[in-house]
């Protein structure tokens, strides 16, 4: 069993800069890659990025390559997301999920086996 938190959301002026954390329980989240989720108002959940279980490789949204970085540290059972040059359009709730392999789900949400309850970002324009 694997519980995941959320947490770093909140309301921030475009142009600004927000950084995510999810922990998780268990020593299974070093064996697994990690990925992050957002779901604004009235639309579906979308992918905005992955990182392998030891961090060597990272895959990103389109929409975010370039403004965002996922990191994560092991030894805190912890993943980040660091989101610079926020846009009122990145406004949603954020969720972070872990993998069911070391690395090659990315976007495919069926490929995530567990879920966070999701944090808040909201950009004013």
């Amino acid at each position: 069993q694997v519980q995941l938190v959320e947490s770093g959301g909140g309301l921030v002026q475009a142009g600004g800069s927000l950084r995510l954390s999810c922990s998780a329980s268990g020593r299974a989240f070093s064996s697994y890659a990690m990925g992050w989720f957002r779901q604004a108002p009235g639309k579906e959940r979308e992918f905005v990025a992955a990182i392998s279980w030891r961090g060597g490789s990272t895959t990103y949204a389109d929409s975010v390559k370039g403004r965002f970085t996922i990191s994560r540290d092991n030894a805190k059972n912890t993943v980040y997301l660091q989101m610079n040059s926020l846009k009122p359009e990145d406004t949603a709730v954020y969720y972070c999920a872990k993998d069911t392999s070391r690395w090659g789900g990315g976007p495919k949400q069926g490929a995530y086996d567990y879920w966070g309850q999701g944090t808040q970002v909201t950009v004013s324009s």
